[in-house]
């Protein structure tokens, strides 16, 4: 009989098997894939009509630039972002698959890194169809933003797995019953993120609350090149740096909520 292949070191290969097992459940459920195109639409046409009503009665040159829709765009990112990557963990959950997962050579990594590429495919098949109304429907400039949308998409993207770390972390050592949170976590921050408004609007004890969240940086960087074509690399910059932070101490959540799970033997008990 051979021996068990060794769990000792970084494997791409099981990374890869992981994404494809996700894949093929998507492929085999036309539903979960229709859930994933309907509700970054369903919000974008109905904040892009009210964003047309506004700006047709005010005239406010700020709506007219299409702040709205960008920051409607921007916010789907970060919240598909962090819901893909915590419905992903929770299809093992539901599935009673993740005792077995990680008692396997996958390495806790590994399953990581798969949720985070699940993250991108399951954003970009919701998000496309939107993006492409907005373009085409409501003339949506998406090239004023120009070469900073891989900056934008990056930044947002790692505060999303930031989030997805600590809210699955949570689940694997409280069960299904904090659940919840991982529908809710990104929510919570909405307000102070500004997705629609500069961080003046706020009272002045929220601001440091709101530069303290590294998608504040990327809205506001959004609504200077969509109203003053001026691209602010300081921001982006600052944004990068607070994410580093950010997904730094979401691993270090994770792992240590996974060694608690192991510890109070949860793993095994989780499921539908």
């Amino acid at each position: 009989m051979s021996s068990p292949a060794p769990r000792h070191g970084f494997s791409s290969a099981r990374v890869t098997a992981m994404v494809q097992r996700h894949l093929y459940l998507l492929g085999s459920s036309p539903v979960r894939i229709i859930d994933l195109v309907y509700w970054p639409t369903v919000q974008l046409l109905t904040w892009s009509f009210l964003q047309l009503y506004v700006g047709r009665t005010s005239q406010l040159p700020i709506l007219a630039a299409g702040t709205v829709i960008g920051g409607i765009l921007l916010w789907d990112v970060l919240f598909r972002g962090q819901l893909g990557f915590s419905m992903s963990f929770l299809e093992e959950v539901w599935s009673r698959n993740l005792g077995p997962l990680l008692m396997s050579p996958l390495r806790p990594a590994e399953f990581v890194a798969s949720l985070m590429v699940m993250s991108v495919l399951r954003l970009l098949i919701g998000l496309v169809p939107a993006v492409l109304i907005a373009i085409y429907f409501f003339n949506f400039d998406i090239a004023a933003l120009g070469l900073a949308i891989p900056l934008l998409f990056l930044n947002l993207m790692l505060t999303s797995w930031s989030v997805g770390l600590v809210t699955s972390g949570l689940i694997l050592r409280n069960g299904l019953a904090a659940e919840t949170i991982a529908w809710s976590a990104m929510f919570a921050m909405m307000p102070f993120t500004c997705v629609s408004y500069p961080v003046t609007i706020l009272p002045q004890f929220l601001q440091p609350i709101a530069w303290a969240l590294p998608p504040t940086y990327v809205f506001e960087a959004m609504r200077g090149m969509l109203t003053a074509k001026l691209f602010r690399l300081d921001l982006m910059l600052e944004a990068l740096a607070l994410n580093l932070v950010w997904i730094g101490v979401g691993a270090l959540a994770f792992r240590a909520l996974l060694a608690s799970a192991r510890r109070a033997g949860s793993l095994l008990s989780m499921g539908e």
